[in-house]
């Protein structure tokens, strides 16, 4: 308890949200998470014997959401650059007893050698920046730059990562704006990573995709296949009964907050 208090001296300003069961995870104004992180989870789905690390993994949403029912894989690492999301990720991991399962990692990943094992990971997730560096994003709050636009990362510094830590066969999940998967496929290809799934994600049917969901293998082969549209809402305005079988997995969707 005391590292605890500790921690939360160090900040200013969070907040304690629900998710299934008894389970909690830390936020704060600058960091919190949206569909796109929970559609990500629930996409990359680890298996029985994955052992897991999340890039950008900032409050650690990914793999706590993993960690709400009975957990297939080992253990997870995150990844985070900044420390406030760190902090976060760590209060939670303290009160759900995650300790033993979830570990966060303060650092860059464009040095990810110095935190995290080379080729001994079977599956890595990353929900990266969306905006490319210059494009006009702004965002008053230099946390919510540093998540959402890449001015300390780009989807070939991701990939690049992903292919020092993956194992031959390994599985690498993202998500990206669709207008991004030029670039995401590029990189992937670049590091040795096949893509192998893409599933657009759509808020209600007429509407252009806003998300894209990709997998990739490390020496995959070629070969590319997309799966159904995932559709947010019905034709009525509703969650689609897709999208309440992966919040309900999960918990109280209203707290959560799209990005």
């Amino acid at each position: 308890m005391i590292a605890i208090n500790i921690i939360h001296n160090e900040l200013s300003d969070y907040s304690r949200e629900p998710l299934a069961g008894n389970r909690v995870i830390y936020v704060s104004r600058h960091s919190r998470f949206g569909t796109d992180a929970v559609l990500l989870a629930d996409f990359a789905s680890p298996r029985r014997s994955d052992i897991a690390a999340d890039l950008c993994t900032g409050g650690g949403i990914i793999p706590l959401l993993w960690l709400c029912g009975d957990a297939p894989h080992a253990k997870v690492f995150g990844l985070e650059i900044q420390g406030e999301c760190c902090a976060l990720a760590r209060m939670s991991i303290a009160e759900n007893g995650d300790s033993d399962r979830f570990e966060v990692l303060q650092g860059d990943l464009r040095e990810v050698e110095k935190h995290l094992p080379r080729e001994r990971f079977s599956l890595v997730t990353c929900n990266p920046p969306y905006f490319a560096a210059g494009s006009g994003f702004a965002n008053k709050s230099k946390q919510r730059t540093i998540a959402r636009s890449e001015v300390l990362c780009d989807s070939v510094d991701v990939c690049r990562a992903a292919r020092y830590l993956l194992k031959y066969g390994g599985r690498f999940c993202l998500c990206q704006r669709p207008e991004r998967l030029a670039d995401v496929i590029c990189a992937m290809r670049d590091q040795g990573i096949e893509p192998k799934k893409i599933r657009l994600v759509q808020q209600r049917p007429g509407s252009e995709p806003w998300l894209a969901l990709v997998e990739g293998r490390r020496g995959g082969r070629s070969g590319v296949k997309f799966l159904p549209v995932l559709m947010v809402e019905n034709g009525s305005g509703e969650y689609s009964e897709e999208m309440r079988n992966i919040y309900g997995r999960y918990g109280d969707k209203s707290k959560w907050q799209d990005n």
